[in-house]
């Protein structure tokens, strides 16, 4: 990929010319790797600022491939919205591939979201292959406990402040409403799903960490045999033995992983597949940040019944 994207960055320069794209049309131009972060943006920056993500929710965010046209994106924007750490493997090469310093790790217009999380599932020994897909610096998939949100938004308000001081005052009072209603949000999530808390199910991937943390949840046994590995027979006998022992009824999934071993294993134990999304217009219904945990919360307030 890393070659890819590195052979098309002549025809980008020739395409954009030495033209500055700074405050197009008096608005930041920024680009998220992902939808929730395009859209904490937009609840912070509002219409002072243009906002676009390269991965579409529909697809796995560790498996997205950049085009030639998010080059571009990159190559005009003034901020660049990421996860950090390690989930985005294809950042590093399509920031690179944009050839704009200021936007690399560290630069002034990289936007790290990870700052200031607490991590969950960080390694406590030297990681191998063998163990899968591990990421090396612990769960990157933060963004599924919604009170990392006062976190990241915080982050957000800061860049946009410092990129465009004299909005400054816009920026804060956009960020106190969205807290506001975050805070009133958080209370009516907790409240819809309190029966969630100690139960149990069993999810895919690792990717729903922070949200079983957010509503006191156990999710301990995954359709993964190991982070990355497709679920094989001789794991799924073991699933179907353990969610039966343990009163498990419930199996979650985002929409981009293949269903029939989920929906299989919810035959056998007369159990229930629970979608939960990890991208903002993933599922319909889940639009902006709000929607997106409206939605959540909902499947798996009536998917733990």
């Amino acid at each position: 990929m890393k070659n890819l994207l590195t052979r098309i960055i002549p025809v980008v320069l020739m395409l954009l010319g030495a033209a500055s794209y700074s405050f197009a049309a008096g608005k930041l131009n920024i680009i998220t790797t992902q939808t929730i972060f395009a859209d904490l943006v937009k609840q912070i920056g509002k219409d002072k600022v243009n906002v676009q993500a390269i991965a579409s929710p529909k697809y796995n965010i560790h498996f997205i491939q950049p085009k030639p046209s998010d080059v571009r994106k990159v190559v005009k924007a003034d901020l660049y919205v990421n996860a950090g750490l390690d989930l985005e493997a294809w950042s590093d090469p399509l920031l690179e591939a944009a050839g704009k310093q200021k936007l690399f790790r560290n630069g002034e217009g990289n936007v790290d979201l990870s700052q200031g999380i607490r991590l969950l599932n960080v390694p406590d020994h030297p990681i191998s292959r063998a163990e899968g897909d591990i990421h090396a610096f612990g769960n990157p998939h933060f963004q599924m406990d919604p009170e990392n949100a006062r976190i990241m938004a915080h982050t957000i308000l800061e860049k946009l402040k410092e990129a465009d001081p004299a909005n400054t005052s816009y920026y804060e009072d956009n960020a106190k409403a969205f807290f506001t209603k975050l805070d009133r949000k958080i209370t009516e999530w907790k409240n819809i799903c309190a029966q969630c808390k100690g139960k149990e199910v069993i999810s895919y991937h690792e990717d729903i960490a922070y949200f079983a943390d957010f509503l006191g949840l156990r999710a301990e046994q995954f359709l993964e045999p190991k982070p990355g590995i497709p679920p094989t027979p001789k794991h799924m006998q073991f699933l179907e033995d353990y969610a039966k022992a343990h009163h498990i009824t419930a199996i979650a999934t985002p929409t981009y992983y293949p269903q029939d071993a989920a929906q299989s294993l919810a035959g056998k134990i007369r159990g229930k597949v629970i979608t939960i999304c990890q991208g903002v217009g993933e599922a319909p219904g889940t639009d902006d940040f709000f929607s997106f945990f409206d939605y959540n919360l909902k499947q798996m307030s009536e998917g733990v019944k």
